[in-house]
C-alpha cells in the first residue's frame, strides 16, 4: 500500500499542475479525497491490514492526506491567481508615460468657491482658512453657543473620542472636546483672536453635521462665511455686499431679502433669501440662501474688541446650494459621486 500511495501523489502532483479552471479542479479534487475518490478508497482498505501494521499504515495515509491537501491549494491558488490577471489584463510598465486622457475639469463647487472668492477680493476681503478638526471653544464657546445648544449635541455635530490628541489643534479651555468644525465660523475667531480691526476675511471651507445624506441634505458639505469689522459698520453695508455678490454671481436680476432670525453669534441676525427665477429650474419666487447679521458684542468682547469701538458684520451660505441654483443642479449627491458625465460638463 505504501508504493501505491506514493503512486498517488506522484500522478496527483502531475495532474493538479495542468488544471486551468475551477471546474476541473473540483473534478480532480472529487477524483482524490471525494466520497468515491483514489485516497477513499485506500482508506477503506484499512480493515484488511494486518493489526500490527495499521499505526504505520495510518500515519502514511495521514501523510498522504496532508500532501494531497497541500497540492490541492496550491493549484486553486494558481488557477484563482490565472484569473485575477486575467480581469487586469495585460502587463504594464510603470516606467512609461501615461496615455493621453485629455485635460482635467474643475468641480463645480471649486468653480462657484474661485468665484465667490474673486468677486469678494475686489471689494477688500482676503481668503483665511483654519483646521477642519476644532475645538469646542472655536466652533460654539466664542460664538455665543452656550452648553445647552441643541447644536452640540451628539446629534448633530461629530465629536472625537476623549482620549483623541491633534498636535496641530490645541485646546483652549481644560476639558473641552475636539470635534469636525460644522461651520467655518470658527476661521473668524481664530482670526479675530490674531489681531486688531479692521478685519475683512472670507473664509470657505468643508464642514461636517449629522445630516441624513438626501437630495437636499449631506453630512459633509461647503461653506463659505464672511466677516467685516470696522468701525461705524452697519446692517446697510450687509445688505448692500449681499446684494453686491449675487447680482455678480448670478446676474443683476437677483434680489436679496432679509427675514428676521435667531443666531447665537450676531445680533440682529437675518435669513438671506433670494429671488432669482431668471436661473433654470427656480421655480419659486423666494430661496433661502444663508443666515447674516451683526456680530455680537460678546463676542467681541470674547477675543479682547472693544464693542463700543468696533462693529461688523458676518454671513455664510453653503456652497452646495449656490451651485445647483447656478448649474440648475437638482440633487446635492451629484457633486459626492465622481461620476466622469457629471463632472465633464464643467469643462
Amino acid at each position: 500500500m505504501q508504493a501505491t500511495l506514493t503512486a498517488l501523489v506522484a500522478k496527483a502532483q502531475t495532474d493538479l499542475a495542468a488544471l486551468k479552471t475551477r471546474p476541473e479542479f473540483e473534478a480532480a479534487k472529487a477524483r482524490l479525497v471525494g466520497p468515491h475518490g483514489e485516497l477513499t478508497a485506500l482508506m477503506k482498505q484499512m480493515g484488511t491490514v494486518a493489526k500490527e501494521q495499521r499505526p504505520a499504515m495510518g500515519k502514511l495515509i495521514n501523510e498522504t492526506k496532508t500532501r494531497l491537501q497541500e497540492l490541492l491549494d496550491a493549484a486553486l491558488g494558481a488557477i484563482a491567481t490565472a484569473e485575477l490577471t486575467a480581469q487586469l489584463g495585460p502587463t504594464i510598465d510603470p516606467t512609461l508615460p501615461s496615455p493621453d486622457v485629455g485635460p482635467g475639469t474643475y468641480h463645480p463647487l471649486t468653480l462657484v468657491r474661485e468665484e465667490m472668492c474673486r468677486i469678494l477680493r475686489k471689494v477688500g476681503f482676503t481668503v483665511a482658512d483654519g483646521p477642519e478638526v476644532e475645538t469646542e471653544y472655536y466652533c460654539f464657546d466664542a460664538l455665543n453657543t452656550p452648553a445647552d445648544h441643541p447644536a452640540r449635541d451628539v446629534q448633530d455635530t461629530f465629536y472625537f473620542p476623549d482620549t483623541a490628541r491633534f498636535g496641530n489643534v490645541s485646546k483652549k479651555t481644560p476639558g473641552e472636546r475636539y470635534l469636525l468644525r460644522t461651520h467655518t465660523s470658527s476661521v473668524q475667531i481664530r482670526t479675530m483672536l490674531k489681531g486688531p480691526p479692521p478685519i475683512r476675511i472670507v473664509s470657505p471651507g468643508r464642514t461636517y453635521r449629522r445630516d441624513t445624506t438626501d437630495a437636499t441634505h449631506s453630512a459633509n458639505f461647503h461653506q463659505l462665511e464672511c466677516l467685516y469689522v470696522d468701525k461705524n459698520v452697519t446692517v446697510r453695508d450687509l445688505k448692500a455686499l449681499l446684494d453686491y455678490i449675487f447680482a455678480s454671481l448670478l446676474g443683476k436680476d437677483t434680489k436679496t431679502r432679509f427675514r428676521p432670525h435667531y443666531f447665537g453669534y450676531t445680533e440682529p441676525s437675518f435669513e438671506v433669501d433670494l429671488s432669482a427665477q431668471h436661473l433654470p429650474k427656480v421655480k419659486k419666487e423666494w430661496i433661502e440662501i444663508g443666515g447674516c447679521g451683526m456680530v455680537d458684542p460678546t463676542v467681541f468682547a470674547g477675543v479682547g474688541y472693544d464693542p463700543e469701538v468696533w462693529s461688523g458684520y458676518a454671513f455664510g451660505m453653503g456652497l452646495e446650494r449656490l451651485a445647483m441654483l447656478l448649474y440648475g443642479i437638482d440633487d446635492i449627491r451629484y457633486f459626492y459621486q465622481n461620476d466622469l458625465r457629471f463632472l465633464k460638463q464643467f469643462a
